[in-house]
């Protein structure tokens, strides 16, 4: 292994790894906010409701990531009608498309975690705070969703690791994130095993990192706290 030549691109890895933690924390972002929703879809009796969020998780928790990219970039441009809309303003980004996929697909493993970090909520609590007056929309928000939350806390910790990892496809659509710089480099200088060593560790130290921020959450927030 060439130490110097790992070192003269370690700058460029560097900066492409901006890209990848942004994709990385704005899928996450909006991953959340889909996957509460489709948990309390997926709770709900209304039965389509019930059924939208079961087969939304079904599906894409059952292909592969890298196929719903393809799908939404390549894909969806085949279609006339999108590109005559207003869709086409966002779909013709390879960035919005590749956010637009990893949020979905987080979205899905989210709501499988929310969902059932809802279901292991002791029901004493719920009429706990549903006997001190508060509504259905308090009792979720001030008592069920802080605790899911706090539950769901390892298996999430998990998801966000998972999507760090999977934000790599990226650079399929055209994205320079992390590994699209290291694969350029690798066509132009034919020195894979070092770019790639690189490579690999700066997503070890931030895999480090988020593993150490879950597990002092963790802590701090336990019940036994």
């Amino acid at each position: 292994m060439d130490l110097v030549f790992a070192l003269e691109n370690f700058p460029r890895l560097l900066k492409a790894t901006i890209l990848t933690i942004e994709l990385t924390f704005l899928s996450l972002f909006f991953g959340i906010f889909v996957g509460v929703f489709f948990a309390i879809l997926r709770a709900s009796k209304i039965k389509i409701l019930f059924f939208i969020s079961y087969y939304y998780s079904y599906i894409f928790r059952g292909t592969p990531l890298l196929v719903q990219i393809f799908i939404i970039y390549f894909g969806l441009a085949q279609l006339e009608w999108i590109r005559e809309s207003f869709l086409w303003i966002v779909l013709k980004e390879p960035y919005s498309c590749a956010i637009i996929a990893f949020t979905l697909n987080t979205g899905a493993y989210s709501s499988e975690i929310f969902r059932s970090a809802f279901e292991t909520i002791n029901k004493g609590i719920v009429e706990a705070a549903e006997s001190l007056g508060l509504n259905k929309i308090n009792t979720f928000l001030r008592i069920k969703l802080p605790i899911a939350i706090r539950q769901s806390l390892p298996a999430y910790g998990n998801e966000m690791i998972l999507m760090l990892k999977g934000t790599s496809l990226a650079s399929t659509v055209t994205l320079l994130d992390l590994t699209g710089v290291a694969k350029h480099i690798i066509s132009t200088t034919f020195r894979p095993v070092e770019v790639f060593i690189v490579a690999g560790s700066i997503y070890l130290i931030i895999t480090f990192i988020i593993h150490n921020i879950i597990k002092f959450l963790e802590k701090k927030y336990s019940f036994n706290s």
